[in-house]
């Protein structure tokens, strides 16, 4: 293997910037659609020996922030589309969106770069890559609200079986299983990839024991995800409100009364995505009552929608990006307000200085107060909600009271026919490992779909379809050990990767050299 990566980067070994932004760019290729896990293999290897051949820390900085930076800019191609949407107001970012928010995001790639080439070669420097690296996933999913996009562990969400050890220790730990796997070639040591290929064999073993250990189970409940594929360059279009809110009103009715009829006796809940209401639903009397007439007698909608509140005076005081449950008679029995707003799209940080609002209207969403259960009529299952990219921060989707299940509705719209919509699906079929709850998501445009508590795929609707998907509702598993532990457990292992380098390290260093 190493002889095959020193032929195969030869021709770049006298341009180390130039190959650690290709390394990068190379290395989005296995995660999600495209999957392709074993690229690894020659790209971290290939990038730890640029790093060993650094001649100074900064040198190591650099590199690593060139593959960092050629990793999110093919990772993060996608959010060009959502300039898109708007080119006549924002043809001026459409060179320099993904390059402008790949860079902040190649800073943490720093890092593990700095970090491996202090503790020297061999273990010490694959261990302590590791390490760093999920590190710098934890601090990309806390600072300046945090954006753990594409963490490295999402490779494995092709399948149930390899994620399932997310159950312990979350997709952090994948992550840090990753690099280290996937850094084993540059040792060199038929012993330690023979090692390696054990580790990954009782990783997949585990996956496929305990996934035949908790056979599928379903709830006495029906759910309908309603798909309208409504484009996000006419969804807030004055003149197109009405044919929108009647397609999901007529997807829903007709799914809604043939699910009812097929499975009597069990109630249907109807789920609209993020925003899939051009009409303040909540405020709306009339738009509630039309939307109530699709749902079958004991039916429940749970419709995403923007939520106001106005002042004493009667001015609008507060926007809020909300999930709300309808009842058949058109009444209000819940809401949920996302918390975790993006940056620019849903608040302008800064105190405002970048003009890139990016989402219609010149109000700043307001917060909700995070996760927690949302309480349903009738003793029926409390779901979690999710908005948009909420679901996307391990160890942060439930609150204090533990839901029955996890429900993310979401405008992927935004991210238009790319691998964006796919890496959301991802990290959204994780959640449901990590905490051992079924997971429903409702997408505006796609993908949508069901996972049961194990992250089997139940259903799916595919990505730019229009229609609804049926379904039961997945049974709840007890709480993982991820689900009690949190991400203290990924972030003591990657503690104890760290420690375990600089000791390694610093003793290969105090060992003196053999005499012959």
């Amino acid at each position: 293997m190493a002889s095959l990566l020193a032929r195969l980067f030869a021709p770049l070994a006298t341009r180390p910037p130039l190959t650690a932004f290709l390394l990068g760019l190379a290395s989005v290729l296995a995660l999600p659609p495209v999957y392709a896990v074993p690229v690894l293999l020659f790209t971290i290897p290939a990038f730890l020996t640029l790093i060993g051949r650094a001649t100074s820390w900064r040198q190591a900085a650099w590199l690593g922030l060139l593959y960092g930076f050629g990793y999110n800019l093919a990772g993060f191609y996608w959010v060009t589309h959502a300039i898109l949407t708007d080119v006549a107001k924002f043809f001026w970012l459409v060179p320099i969106a993904a390059p402008g928010l790949a860079l902040p995001m190649a800073v943490y790639t720093i890092l593990p770069a700095v970090f491996a080439w202090r503790v020297g070669p061999g273990w010490p420097r694959v261990i302590g890559f590791a390490g760093a690296w999920v590190v710098a996933e934890f601090l990309r999913g806390w600072l300046f609200t945090g954006f753990p996009w594409n963490l490295i562990g999402t490779v494995w969400a092709f399948r149930p079986e390899p994620i399932q050890l997310a159950s312990v220790i979350g997709v952090h730990g994948l992550s840090l299983l990753t690099i280290l796997l996937a850094g084993l070639p540059i040792l060199r040591s038929r012993r330690a990839n023979l090692g390696g290929l054990v580790v990954l064999a009782l990783w997949v073993g585990f996956g496929i024991w305990r996934l035949q250990a908790i056979p599928p189970a379903e709830m006495p409940v029906r759910i309908v995800l309603v798909q309208g594929n409504v484009a996000q360059d006419v969804k807030w279009d004055t003149s197109q409100r009405l044919p929108i809110f009647q397609r999901y009103i007529s997807l829903t009715g007709e799914a809604a009364r043939a699910s009812g009829a097929s499975h009597p006796g069990q109630p249907v809940l109807a789920i609209w995505p993020e925003t899939a209401s051009p009409f303040l639903l909540a405020q709306d009397p009339d738009a509630m009552r039309l939307a109530a007439q699709a749902l079958p007698p004991g039916g429940l909608l749970l419709a995403g929608t923007v939520r106001a509140e106005w002042n004493a005076e009667g001015r609008l005081s507060r926007l809020y990006n909300s999930l709300v449950t309808l009842n058949p008679e058109g009444q209000v029995l819940g809401v949920f307000d996302k918390a975790h707003l993006v940056p620019f799209g849903e608040f302008m940080p800064f105190g405002g200085l970048l003009p890139i609002r990016l989402v219609t209207g010149g109000v700043d969403f307001s917060a909700g107060p995070g996760p927690g259960a949302l309480p349903l009529p009738d003793g029926l299952p409390s779901p979690g909600p999710l908005i948009c990219y909420e679901v996307i921060f391990s160890g942060q989707v439930v609150g204090a009271e533990r839901p029955a299940w996890l429900l993310n509705i979401t405008n992927d719209a935004w991210f238009g026919l790319s691998a964006g919509p796919f890496q959301h699906l991802a990290t959204a079929r994780l959640r449901a490992v990590e905490e051992g709850l079924p997971m429903v998501r409702a997408a505006q445009t796609g993908i949508s779909a069901v996972f049961d508590a194990t992250g089997r795929q139940v259903a799916r609707l595919g990505l730019g379809a229009t229609g609804t998907l049926e379904s039961a509702l997945p049974a709840a598993l007890a709480p993982t050990f991820f689900a009690e532990g949190g991400l203290w457990i990924p972030l003591g292992l990657s503690a104890f990767s760290l420690i375990t380098s600089v000791l390694f390290g610093r003793f290969r260093r105090s060992t003196p050299p053999r005499i012959p």
